[in-house]
């Protein structure tokens, strides 16, 4: 590419930092920039990001937003030439702005001799510090408004989805009920975080995009209209409905693929921007983050974060209370209408991290311990254990499940008998309840694909059409099977030991990921392969326990976003032009990726700004093993697992279900390896060399989850442990947390939680408990053999399923549902 190249901006305003990515007219990588919060802006006094108060309630400070935008353009302007910039895109959390009705300054003629947040103080917003998507404080409210509306199938009907907190109906609602009544009258106008964010740089007052109307519980897509009923129930009355009606303004119903605007003049002339950059429409992060991963039919995207989120391809419009559903935000009107079915699961990060700091001293730990454990928790074939850890009220049908649930041999429990099943517990129960909604969710027909077992092949050829390369996705034949109980005699809806309802790719984002037990667990109860994308894996090299991304690797929302800004400028252009948007996004997409590919002769894709433009392969020298018991034993490990690995019950053979080790790119492992042709990633591949740090990277305080061991101090919590156990141990269906087991009291006395003396805690020899050594740090997932397909969309092969791994998990799915079932109905 010319060195004087056409470049595309994304912007992603995440709850711990501000983003932006360059791309070229190749997508290839050019720059990456952030502001961290916590530390650049620290005046806020935020915890990644956020504010915690009493009642489950999390916000953040809309100032610190904007403040955060100085800063970022400031950035942008020291280090590149933001002239060459032709279309900018963006993406946002899902939050709500309330402005006032006073009288605000033009967007359109400000002073750009003055900071944007001069111009737009905390005193402009009737609420200067708004919720964000983890607030769950509105709770009570969403099941009001559904109750109101008749159900949650009704409300499904009506607005896309059932009640949660999210909504922001829901949020209005609290608003309204529990505000003070100023804050009510003084409000003029409401914005999602997007739209917000696209005012801005527009310069002028933005439109929600329909995709993200849709996540308000008041849209109703059937009439392309805000629900007059709704808007009653939240305004309390039809004149406060017709109101609220005026806040949310109108809602952009184009499909994405057109600008929105240019960029705003402020822009142009404080910052050097070209007046003729274009503005796309603004989306949310989990939707710009699955759209930089391109994905093909039968694809899954899972983001895994303070929500686990997997979101999924579908061709109609098919609402149910089962999974939310969005239209497409990248699309052409004159196209069959996409959409993207999205199931949550609230509980997530935060329950992995109590599971660690209760029963083990670090994530290296956590991780080992997943990994020795056979899938159940036992080696019996009856004796499965299972574990529903429901901290904050979640979704349909979670929506009045609240507590910690454990269960052996189908018996609640306080507590397991073998205490080191309980991260793995954890972890299947995560995995297992998506994998469980996807299967109900196929059933609805949303995803336009016909009998599983007729209809796999189809898909798997679409995919590697989509694709372009054979070598790209494996076609997989169905797992070995005995003969199968039919799923009426299972009393499910689906078969779980039939594996051709299932994604035919897992693309897996967020830091749970990195871990190499995470990525197995997926891999093997998906039946599918799990690829990362080379950025975060480059990322997982430096910090594999944080979300966010690593100094010079870009983050997902911002890549989306560039990657939506270059395909509305080539569309722009015509399919005459240089630019060539014709086609879907995706489609496009992967048309950029191969041309980028043959021009660079076969070199992926930068993963970090740091990394050089080309180089070639440098294989991994240290492949992690993902199934190997004996070298987990070897390890010394008296600072961390203790005795958990030196006294394991399971035995060397815990996991001999499965191959032994990832085995390199070069095929030189056993069993989870992935021999052949391929692309071999190794250090340059990634962005990093053997040596290379990054230790002078802005770091982030938005770590996987909350980080309650002793070397992180507990403000860094959304919430912390102690607000956890106060609200958890007393409440009604609340398993015991068993304080008085070693491992969990070890872990929050050095946590700061409990005294040492409030437990008796001693070890098996009657001592006091040692002091804890140093952990050892977590080793990321390694990358295996990845086909061209992958390699030239930036992505890298890290887990490969196993057929017998895959029923050993599906003969846990029809307890785990009588289970599940007994929690929704309240009978355990």
């Amino acid at each position: 590419m010319a060195p004087q190249g056409a470049l595309f901006l994304g912007l992603e305003l995440a709850v711990d930092q501000l983003r932006a990515t360059l791309v070229d007219e190749a997508l290839d990588l050019v720059g990456v920039e952030c502001v961290d919060f916590d530390t650049e802006l620290a005046e806020y006094q935020t915890q990644g990001g956020i504010f915690t108060t009493p009642g489950e309630a999390y916000t953040t400070p809309v100032e610190m937003w904007i403040k955060a935008l100085d800063t970022l353009f400031e950035k942008l302007e020291r280090n590149y030439d933001l002239t060459r910039i032709k279309s900018i895109g963006g993406a946002a959390q899902h939050a709500l702005v309330w402005w006032k009705s006073t009288t605000v300054p033009s967007l359109s003629s400000l002073d750009p001799h003055v900071p944007l947040v001069q111009h737009f103080s905390a005193a402009h917003f009737s609420l200067p510090n708004t919720p964000v998507a983890q607030d769950v404080s509105s709770h009570t409210h969403a099941l009001t408004i559904e109750a109101l509306v008749g159900g949650p199938d009704h409300m499904a009907a009506r607005v896309g989805g059932a009640a949660h907190p999210s909504n922001l109906s829901a949020q209005l609602l609290r608003v309204r009920e529990t505000w003070p009544q100023d804050v009510w009258a003084r409000t003029g106008r409401v914005q999602l975080a997007s739209a917000f964010l696209a005012s801005l740089v527009a310069g002028k007052w933005m439109p929600m995009a329909e995709a993200e109307a849709c996540a308000s519980g008041m849209w109703s897509h059937t009439h392309a209209a805000w629900d007059e009923g709704v808007l009653d129930i939240v305004g309390g009355s039809r004149e406060e409905g017709r109101r609220v009606r005026g806040w949310l303004g109108d809602v952009d119903s184009s499909g994405g693929g057109r600008r929105a605007g240019t960029v705003a003049r402020y822009l142009v002339e404080r910052y050097g921007f070209d007046p003729d950059t274009g503005v796309t429409p603004f989306t949310s992060d989990a939707l710009a983050a699955y759209l930089s991963l391109a994905p093909a039919p039968g694809d899954a995207v899972l983001q895994f974060g303070p929500m686990d989120v997997l979101l999924a391809p579908a061709a109609r419009y098919v609402p149910t209370r089962l999974y939310q559903l969005y239209p497409h935000p990248a699309q052409d009107p004159a196209e069959a209408r996409r959409y993207i079915a999205v199931l949550t699961n609230r509980n997530a990060d935060v329950p992995r991290a109590l599971v660690r700091d209760m029963y083990t001293k670090s994530w290296s730990a956590f991780d080992r311990l997943v990994a020795i454990v056979p899938p159940g928790g036992s080696i019996g074939l009856d004796d499965k254990l299972f574990a529903f850890w429901h901290l904050q009220a979640d979704a349909h049908p979670h929506a009045h499940v609240k507590g910690i649930y454990r269960f052996e041999t189908g018996v609640k429990v306080a507590e397991f008998r073998d205490l080191r099943a309980n991260p793995r517990c954890l972890l299947e129960s995560q995995v297992l309840s998506l994998r469980v909604k996807y299967a109900k969710m196929l059933a609805t027909g949303v995803l336009a694909r016909s009998h599983p077992s007729s209809s796999h092949s189809q898909l798997q050829g679409a995919a590697l059409a989509s694709s372009n390369a054979l070598s790209s996705i494996p076609t997989r034949a169905p797992a070995p099977r005995p003969a199968p109980p039919t799923s009426a005699a299972l009393g499910l809806p689906f078969d779980p030991y039939d594996p051709s309802p299932l994604p035919v790719r897992i693309l897996a984002t967020g830091a749970a990921a990195n871990f190499p037990a995470v990525a197995n667990l997926v891999t093997d109860v998906f039946n599918a392969p799990v690829f990362l994308p080379t950025s975060q894996l480059a990322s997982a090299r430096e910090a594999p326990q944080r979300n966010a991304p690593v100094s010079g690797c870009p983050g997902r929302g911002a890549v989306g976003a560039a990657f939506m800004a270059r395909w509305v400028w080539g569309r722009e252009r015509g399919a005459g032009g240089a630019g060539a948007g014709a086609g879907s996004f995706e489609e496009e997409v992967r048309r950029l990726q191969a041309k980028r590919w043959a021009a660079a002769g076969g070199v992926p894709p930068r993963a970090s700004v740091l990394a050089p433009v080309s180089g070639t392969s440098t294989p991994y020298t240290r492949p992690v093993p993902s199934r190997a018991p004996n070298a987990l034993l070897e390890e010394d490990e008296e600072g961390e697992d203790g005795d958990y690995a030196a006294d394991s019950n399971y035995g060397q053979g815990g996991e001999s279900y499965a191959g032994s080790g990832y085995g390199g790119g070069n095929g030189s492992g056993s069993g989870r390896g992935s021999p052949g042709v391929g692309v071999n990633y190794g250090y340059a591949e990634v962005g990093l060399t053997p040596s290379s740090s990054t230790s002078s990277m802005v770091p982030s305080t938005a770590y996987t989850s909350p980080d309650l061991g002793p070397s992180q101090s507990q403000a860094q919590t959304p919430t912390s442990a102690a607000n956890f156990l106060a609200s958890l141990g007393a409440g009604s269906g609340s398993s015991s947390l068993n304080l008085n087991s070693a491992s969990a009291s070890s872990n929050l006395i050095s946590s700061g939680l409990l005294s040492p003396t409030s437990t008796g805690l001693i070890n098996s020899n009657g001592t006091g408990a040692q002091t804890p050594t140093t952990p050892t740090p977590l080793t990321p997932v390694a990358p295996l053999s990845t086909g061209e397909g992958e390699a030239r969309a930036g992505l890298v092969k890290v887990a490969e399923p196993d057929g017998d791994a895959f029923l050993a998990y599906a003969a846990l799915v029809p307890e785990y549902c009588r289970l599940e079932g007994m929690l929704v109905r309240g009978i355990v």
